[in-house]
């Protein structure tokens, strides 16, 4: 079967027999694929002239209950892509991470959009900074939709949620995408954005694919677009420095494999809980998709001392692992993507191998449960030693992309440190120990070079999403050799597909531009108390300027009692002439209440809750005698979905 590539709204095949793709396990034809012939620049226009448009007339929080409906609809048809995926040769549990994983991070943006962002198709990013003295003269930034398309270069090892944890905050930012998977698994990516053509939720031109060889595409792009990249560091290296990119200054983002390490304390003894934890993270690690994640551990750092235990106890633990057919119940371990990539993998490890000694082979030796030995692209659990890490050079720079990784010995916790240190930049770092300090000294050593750091213990392990798991909340990236870019990490990614513009105007003009009112625009008063109004009648500067009152003693002294709050400044007059005030003064929460009783409209009404306080501060003394005034401002309005059955809600 010859796939086609879905752009310029439509399905097209490229030219030609185009490239044949083989079953990982077995080595049996899966599909072929070209993308010559076709126009790459079109795609490109069409997405900035078809797809912008389209997607930026959606506020935010329409464009996250798209992102939830589609969801929904790829979540009701995975068991399509798991049956695909084992043709990538991951297990179930692998494909898991991939499919559910990668649909679950469309849930999530959804969710942390409608929560973080507003109802608008545009995000006022900070508080108003005054730039004249009377305060006509203010400014604020202001985050805007690029107007341009963002290309996704991903990777062949998470072909759906590598495409879907980049579409996610791209799509939600308003920002139509072009999807190049990596060739070797373009089968399982291409049937996810046919279910998401099929679905017919998303705007035209919201998203394209490219099936094959990348042509021209970098070529077509200008300053009004994004390129985001995962996959090697040599390859990443590679694109960034494409003339085109440097020439129109297009953002590269990019998330490269690197060297991760994990940590076992130097506290940790064989017979605590710690101990079997550091196993269980570092074989789970080793076999999970074959070893084929970019997050994987390929550096095992223990105390000197301890390699014996550390590693018999791996040996043991990997000598379980079933390897074979991933479609098997009984088979644990798959096979690599294919048997280019199983060359590269044994031609690293015997590069790794000139300062390291294999402990465990898995070139060989092995019993596979269905597959074929001999077209399929296996390879079991490696594991080398290199007893004088700080004078190798080998297992900090090379990767063996596959089950493989290097146990060394460290003395001292800053020797620990550094020698995570060595593999210049990495995407995850896990640390596994039980002592707080430990834990501490280690953090801080390594946190410059890594992107996430986990710190496992038994009070943590069994809710732990273990060390090479990314979070749709937290940042997925790293400095140096891991790309120096950023994914993920909640809202924060959707900010890189969008302009921050400094905007500077009077206040009025700020606060219509913003459609969020700010200290110093007009306010509008109307007869009409502000509670008395719906949602839809009221406006953004509506204001309510309360009658007066004077604070009293009894005020004071009755708010004591009812509060029990007697702090020395409210009730104690000798004390209070001594304080910084010179005299008694009213309780901060007094001020509070007694605002709330001249603003509030005590009929029944359309209000249905006060939601809370934000930004409250007590910055001058009320004391007795003293006369206070409220005004009331509609500052900002955000629109809630209704749940079904119920009304219509906001919050003002």
């Amino acid at each position: 079967m010859k796939l086609s590539s879905y752009l310029y709204g439509g399905w097209v095949e490229g030219d030609g027999d185009g490239a044949l793709l083989l079953d990982a396990a077995y080595g049996r034809p899966v599909a072929a694929i070209s993308s010559a012939g076709l126009d790459l620049g079109r795609a490109a226009h069409f997405a900035r002239t078809v797809g912008n448009p389209n997607l930026q007339k959606l506020t935010f929080h329409q464009r996250a209950n798209l992102l939830k409906a589609l969801a929904q609809y790829l979540m009701d048809r995975k068991e399509e892509f798991y049956a695909l995926s084992y043709k990538t040769g991951a297990t179930r549990r692998d494909s898991w991470v991939d499919i559910e994983g990668g649909i679950g991070t469309l849930f999530s943006y959804a969710s942390l959009s409608r929560r973080g962002l507003p109802n608008e198709t545009f995000v006022v990013e900070d508080e108003p900074t005054p730039l004249s003295k009377s305060g006509s003269f203010v400014a604020r930034h202001l985050l805007t939709s690029r107007r341009g398309v963002a290309v996704h270069i991903n990777a062949y090892n998470f072909p759906v949620w590598g495409m879907l944890e980049k579409l996610a905050p791209s799509l939600i930012a308003g920002v139509p995408s072009i999807v190049k998977p990596a060739p070797q698994t373009v089968y399982l990516a291409e049937r996810v954005v046919r279910a998401m053509d099929e679905s017919g939720l998303l705007p035209e031109g919201a998203v394209q694919l490219l099936v094959g060889e990348p042509g021209n595409l970098l070529e077509v792009l200008d300053e009004t677009d994004t390129v985001t990249f995962t996959g090697s560091a040599a390859t990443g290296r590679r694109l960034k420095v494409h003339p085109n990119l440097i020439g129109h200054n297009v953002p590269f983002q990019m998330e490269a494999d690197s060297l991760n390490a994990t940590v076992l304390g130097m506290s940790v003894q064989p017979s605590d809980p710690e101990f079997e934890l550091f196993v269980k993270e570092v074989g789970n690690e080793m076999v999970s998709k074959a070893g084929q994640k970019c997050t994987a551990i390929r550096r095992v750092i223990v105390p000197r001392g301890m390699e014996e235990p550390v590693i018999e106890a791996l040996k043991q633990r990997l000598a379980r692992t079933t390897i074979g057919d991933p479609s098997l119940e009984a088979v644990r371990m798959g096979a690599l993507v294919d048997r280019t990539q199983l060359q590269r993998l044994s031609d690293n490890v015997a590069q790794i191998a000139r300062s390291a000694e294999t402990v465990l082979d898995g070139s060989k030796g092995f019993e596979l449960i269905g597959g074929d030995p001999e077209r399929g692209s296996f390879m079991g659990p490696t594991l080398l030693y290199c007893d004088r890490p700080l004078h190798a050079a080998e297992p900090h720079e090379v990767e063996a992309f596959g089950p493989v990784a290097t146990v060394m010995p460290y003395q001292g916790l800053e020797e620990a440190t550094e020698l995570t240190r060595r593999g210049r930049g990495s995407l995850a770092g896990s640390i596994v120990t039980y002592d707080k300090a430990e834990a501490r000294a280690l953090f801080f050593g390594m946190a410059s070079a890594h992107g996430r750091v986990l710190i496992l213990n038994r009070d943590n392990a069994k809710e732990s999403t273990g060390h090479g798991s990314p979070l749709p909340q937290l940042v997925h990236g790293g400095p140096g050799r891991a790309g120096g870019g950023e994914e993920l990490g909640g809202l924060r990614s959707v900010r890189h597909y969008m302009q921050r513009t400094a905007l500077q105007a009077d206040p009025s003009t700020l606060a219509f531009l913003g459609n969020e009112w700010v200290r110093g625009a007009a306010v509008k008063e109307d007869p009409v108390h502000p509670f008395r109004k719906y949602f839809e009648d009221l406006e953004v500067g509506d204001s309510l300027l309360t009658h007066r009152r004077t604070v009293s003693e009894a005020d004071i002294v009755n708010f004591a009692g009812v509060s029990g709050d007697y702090f020395y400044a409210h009730v104690d007059e000798l004390a209070a002439k001594d304080s910084l005030f010179g005299k008694r003064v009213a309780h901060g929460y007094f001020l509070v209440s007694a605002a709330a009783g001249l603003f509030v409209w005590p009929g029944v009404g359309p209000v249905l809750a006060n939601y809370g306080l934000e930004n409250l501060r007590f910055v001058e003394p009320v004391g007795i005698g003293d006369t206070i005034q409220a005004r009331l401002t509609v500052k900002k309005k955000t629109a809630k979905d209704p749940k079904p059955g119920e009304k219509a809600t906001g919050v003002v």
